[in-house]
């Protein structure tokens, strides 16, 4: 059962390159590690070529936890939460690969400091080390799950009939495409 891990962020950002240092530590230990940083669409192919069981992605993540908190993110919701050093949204990145892989899991943990600079910060350490523990015991279920955030600009009832004399109503948008 081929399992693999898709290493995202820049590590001269400081913790920004926490889910390249989690993937790093996985090398040697059954897991096929990507280490994509901040090039997402540079690893894809890879990630197809190796069609594994278990892909699980893991990056910085703002989710207004304390610093190093590690969650299972929805990939649906991730384009909100992941940092913005990526050249194109992480959920239609990932998107374009859904098919070649069994099962995806997208692990975020929470940064501290992204200026620039080397290393991680202390708890982010602390967090991302007890996420190799878990992945190296192959429990990816232990993550504690991220719900799907609110969406500032998702109205929370219907919007306004138009008023009379007006062109008439916005024509409806197109649903927003969800992966499985």
């Amino acid at each position: 059962m081929p399992r693999a891990i898709l290493g995202i962020g820049n590590p001269l950002r400081r913790d920004d390159g926490a889910g390249l240092w989690v993937a790093e530590r996985l090398r040697g230990t059954g897991w096929e590690v990507i280490p994509a940083g901040q090039g997402v669409e540079n690893a894809l192919g890879v990630v197809r070529r190796l069609a594994p069981d278990l892909l699980v992605i893991v990056d910085a993540a703002e989710m207004g936890l304390p610093p190093g908190s590690v969650r299972r993110l929805p990939v649906e919701g991730a384009g909100r939460m992941l940092g913005s050093t990526h050249a194109l949204p992480l959920p239609f990145l990932l998107g374009t690969v859904w098919d070649a892989v069994g099962k995806m899991v997208l692990i975020g943990i929470q940064p501290a400091d992204r200026s620039l600079g080397e290393g991680l910060t202390p708890a982010v350490q602390v967090g991302a080390e007890a996420l190799v523990a878990l992945l190296r015991a192959g429990d990816v279920e232990a993550v504690p799950p991220m719900p799907l955030p609110a969406r500032a600009d998702r109205p929370q009832s219907p919007p306004p009939e138009p008023r009379p004399g007006s062109r008439g109503a916005r024509a409806p948008r197109s649903p927003r495409l969800s992966t499985p």
